[in-house]
This record gives C-alpha cells, sequence and structure tokens, in this order.
C-alpha cells in the first residue's frame, strides 16, 4: 500500500512544482551517486523528437543528504507535483515496493521496480531492466555459449539479468553476493520460476568462474563512484565472455582488464537505452524509436 502523505519539503520540489506547470511530462530518476547518468538527457531528447514538453530530473539522495528511508516523502512530493512517474536506481529498486498501490507481473515475479508510474492517484511499479538486458545481450552477444554464467550481485538489478539470462536459455547461473542469504533468496526464486538446477548460490568463485562461459556484474563496484572489479583480473581468460550493466563510465576497470585479455565484452549502454525505451512508453503511452535512443546515447 502506499505510504501516508508527508509534511516535509524536499530541495527539488519548488523547482518541479513550476516545471510541472508548464511542461507536459514531468518525470525523474532516484537514486544515489546519479549525477553522471545520462539518462534525463536521453529522455529528454526523445521526447523532444517526438514533439513532447518533456523534463527529466534527478533526485540524487547522495547530493540531498538521504537515503533510501527518504523514499515515502519523494514518492509524496511528485504526486504532488504532477510527476508522470519515476525511474529508481541504486539503492531504491527493492526497498520502493511496500510503497506502491500496485506492481505489474513482470516487477511482482522479479521483487524488484525500476519505474513507477503514478497516476490517478495511484503508484504502480514496473521492471524494464530485465526486457533492457535481454534486448542488449541478443544485440551485442547473440552467438555466446550460455550453458554456465556466473553473475554477481543478487539485488534489484541482479534480479532483473538473472531472469533476463534464463529467459535466453541460460542453462545454469551460479548467483554470487557478499550476503550469501539474499544470492541464496535469489537462486531460489529462479528455481521456482524456471526449475531446478537453473540457478545456484557460489561462493567458490575461481572455480566458478573456471567452468563458466561468460560471467555479468550487476553490482555497483565498477561504477564512477565505487570504483573496482567484483573479481581479481587474473580470474578473467580469452574465452570468456564479461558483461556489465554499469554504464558510467561506459567502460568499466572490469571490461577494461577483459577487453586487453581478448574476451568478448558488454557495457551497460545498450540495457541503459532499452530500459529508458520501456519506460518512455509506460511514462507517456507513446512508443520511443529505439535505434535513434541508441544513436543519442553514443552521441553523448
Amino acid at each position: 500500500m502506499a505510504s501516508d502523505p508527508s509534511s516535509r519539503t524536499l530541495p527539488w520540489t519548488d523547482e518541479a512544482a513550476t516545471a510541472s506547470t508548464s511542461l507536459s511530462v514531468l518525470v525523474g530518476l532516484v537514486g544515489s551517486g546519479i549525477q553522471a547518468s545520462r539518462t534525463p538527457r536521453l529522455h529528454e531528447r526523445e521526447g523532444a523528437e517526438q514533439g513532447l514538453r518533456y523534463v527529466y530530473r534527478l533526485i540524487d539522495l547522495e547530493t540531498l543528504g538521504l537515503d533510501a528511508t527518504a523514499l515515502p516523502e519523494i514518492l509524496t512530493a511528485a504526486q504532488r507535483f504532477g510527476f508522470a512517474g519515476l525511474n529508481v536506481t541504486h539503492p531504491c529498486k527493492q526497498a520502493v515496493i511496500p510503497l506502491l498501490d500496485e506492481l505489474s507481473p513482470d516487477a511482482a515475479a522479479l521483487g524488484a521496480v525500476n519505474t513507477i508510474v503514478l497516476k490517478d492517484g495511484r503508484r504502480v511499479g514496473h521492471n524494464t531492466d530485465w526486457w533492457g538486458f535481454a534486448e542488449s545481450f541478443h544485440r551485442e552477444l547473440p552467438d555466446v555459449r550460455i550453458d554456465r554464467v556466473v553473475q554477481f550481485g543478487a539485488g534489484g538489478a541482479g534480479a532483473a539479468v538473472a531472469h533476463a539470462l534464463l529467459s535466453l536459455g541460460a542453462g545454469e547461473i551460479t548467483i554470487v553476493d557478499t550476503d550469501e542469504a539474499r544470492s541464496q533468496d535469489l537462486a531460489a526464486a529462479l528455481r521456482d520460476r524456471f526449475g531446478d538446477c537453473r540457478a545456484r548460490a557460489g561462493t567458490a568463485v575461481a572455480s566458478a568462474l573456471a567452468a563458466a562461459d561468460g560471467m555479468v556484474n550487476t553490482t555497483p563496484l565498477g561504477m564512477t563512484k565505487y570504483p573496482g572489479m567484483v573479481v581479481p583480473a587474473d580470474f578473467l581468460r580469452p574465452d570468456l565472455w564479461v558483461a556489465d550493466i554499469v554504464y558510467f563510465p561506459l567502460e568499466t576497470e572490469l571490461l577494461h582488464q577483459a577487453r586487453v585479455r581478448g574476451c568478448r565484452t558488454m557495457s551497460g549502454g545498450a540495457m541503459a537505452v532499452f530500459q529508458a525505451v520501456g519506460a518512455f512508453r509506460l511514462f507517456t503511452g507513446l512508443e520511443a524509436d529505439a535505434e535513434r535512443m541508441l544513436r543519442h546515447f553514443g552521441e553523448m
């Protein structure tokens, strides 16, 4: 159920209130450390191409000195000031769920939300991440083996990516997370949907990667704010494909080290575009031009 309205005023609401009276579509992104995000420009340019007055605001918890506990007041303020919807990213994709009135079937199955539509006083959560990853993978790594995949991260993004990989036909996914209970929970949920032996939690990273066809990072590690790699570079080998959902920077240290070792790689760029295509549709009711948005992203 949705939370009770909050009487607190957020620093960004005055500007948003002004915008909502003069623009046709007002949306935003809620997350922490998101100043480098390309999502606002991607949405706004596609909106302009379609003749919309479209504005996209960053609601950066880090910049505002807030954390995920501020989500109730953020959602209330967004509704009051005429937002058509919100995208949510780390660390909000799961924390926001109890504050929503309804979940789409995908969001309910994944237990993670990246897009919230605000309409008629209701908050409806959706997940376009999994489709975004699947489209990206289909385009960039269409011919790789996916019999065995090691995935790092069992959070909201991890749930979406694992769902996408198994939907694409991955044989078995090993989930690795610093919170072992969370990886076990995600693996169990995946087995419930896709069948026994399709997913398991793992801690022996070296041996799991040695037997794997590919690996994907779904953690924030590698972002500008969180530099580093989920595995030592020595674990990478030329016949291992490596994907990363981080896209700022576009080439993370993981992808750089994989590329110089001869691995096929996939950045988070196309996933960011395709999840935005889905979110644009939900916010506006219009179909975004995916090829045009890919070009726009490349130009950035």
